[in-house]
């Protein structure tokens, strides 16, 4: 039976960390609770090399680290833990060494009478404005463990829309790289051998056949200056978009294009309306959401379509006719935040919008995935048989000549 590490809190308050052997993670939680303790995490025991486990002891958090962080200290607290305890905990039982040296410090911020916010704000790369917002919310309000409960479930569902999107790529890009891959070796490797056989037997090779040739000896000759190229051109071109101006163009073009437009709004989508919903429901005033929001978008032609919702709000037009005009959101979307301005329901209909929106951006990467993998393998079988299809050709021709 597969293993898993855990992490728990006793009956006592005292910090419980092991191994267990179960089915799945809910066998292990049900052990735990048998025991009276509360599960704070379990995952898969990894068995890597030493040299894998060393971890450094500065940095900033990764997501995975940060939504898990959040729901253990939302946990913590939750159960009676005053926050100086919780952090404590945290800390000596973080997962590795640049976890702990990052909550160490937060701890230390705190027990030195700094707010949590404040004590967050002095790690801007471990918690961006977003986090930091939404927990001066939860402290304001008195309700900080509910607060980084849903902080955490936003995290997590962020972390699962990106990842939804990244394994959907992943068997088109294998599949494209496979077919390209296979093309390159017939060109370069197997239609070459052929030729001594023309060469010894006096036969003229057929036009497409003699095109295949030279077309497979440009690709042996240029590849590596080509892939130098390429290199050079994405670091180039890397370089160009760190700049304000190509940025918003390149953005506003990747909004236009057929398929991958209409992907990026639907993603667009969720994340505005997931952070906005969460905002608002936890008492951030809706300006503030607004320029809070923007840092999550990803594209600066969407950020700057909120930034003129939000100028719209503030001078009383509300913000889902500015949106409409910018056209970097679904309509779907900007209908619903008119209704929810207009019934003062804006957030609960954001969120609503948002559980719509990943939705659809789930079934938009299915029937993207549906539609790649299909014409990658149609493309990559008429090259195969063009390619087998003029080799065949040219051995005809020289088999009419030998009778």
């Amino acid at each position: 039976m597969p293993r898993f590490a855990y992490r728990a809190l006793g009956s006592g308050g005292e910090a419980l960390r092991g191994t267990a052997e179960g089915a799945d993670r809910a066998a292990i939680a049900a052990q735990l609770q048998k025991r009276g303790a509360m599960v704070l995490a379990i995952t898969p025991e990894r068995h890597l090399p030493a040299w894998l486990r060393l971890e450094l002891g500065s940095g900033a958090l990764r997501r995975v680290e940060l939504a898990e962080a959040t729901r253990e200290l939302a946990t913590l607290l939750a159960a009676g833990q005053d926050l100086d305890r919780a952090l404590r905990l945290m800390a000596e039982e973080a997962p590795n060494r640049r976890v702990a040296a990052v909550l160490g410090r937060v701890r230390d911020s705190v027990r030195d009478g700094a707010a949590l916010t404040a004590a967050l704000q002095r790690e801007p790369k471990s918690f961006p404005r977003l986090y930091t917002g939404l927990v001066r919310a939860g402290e304001a309000g008195g309700q900080l463990a509910a607060t980084l409960e849903r902080l955490a479930g936003l995290l997590e569902r962020q972390r699962s829309l990106a990842a939804s999107v990244q394994s959907a790529m992943i068997y088109p890009a294998i599949l494209l790289v496979a077919a390209i891959g296979s093309i390159a070796l017939l060109l370069t490797q197997v239609l070459p051998q052929f030729v001594p056989l023309f060469a010894q037997n006096g036969v003229a090779l057929p036009a497409s056949t003699a095109f295949l040739l030279a077309l497979g000896q440009a690709v042996s000759a240029s590849a590596p200056y080509a892939l130098l190229a390429v290199l050079a051109l994405a670091f180039g071109l890397r370089a160009v978009l760190q700049r304000p101006a190509p940025r918003l163009l390149a953005d506003r073009l990747v909004l236009r294009l057929p398929i991958i437009g209409g992907l990026t709004r639907e993603v667009l989508a969720a994340r505005f309306a997931r952070t906005l919903g969460l905002l608002l429901a936890n008492g951030v005033a809706l300006l503030p959401a607004l320029t809070m929001t923007q840092d999550v978008l990803g594209n600066r032609a969407a950020q700057a379509a909120v930034a003129v919702a939000a100028e719209s709000a503030k001078t009383g037009q509300g913000m889902a006719r500015a949106l409409q005009q910018a056209g970097c959101f679904p309509p779907r979307l900007v209908h619903l935040l008119r209704l929810g301005e207009e019934t003062a329901q804006l957030g609960p209909l954001a969120l609503r919008a948002a559980d719509m929106h990943e939705d659809r951006t789930r079934l938009a990467l299915q029937r993207l995935v549906a539609l790649l993998v299909p014409a990658i393998t149609i493309l990559m079988g008429a090259a195969v048989a063009g390619i087998v299809s003029s080799l065949l050709l040219a051995m005809l021709s020289l088999n009419d000549i030998a009778q």
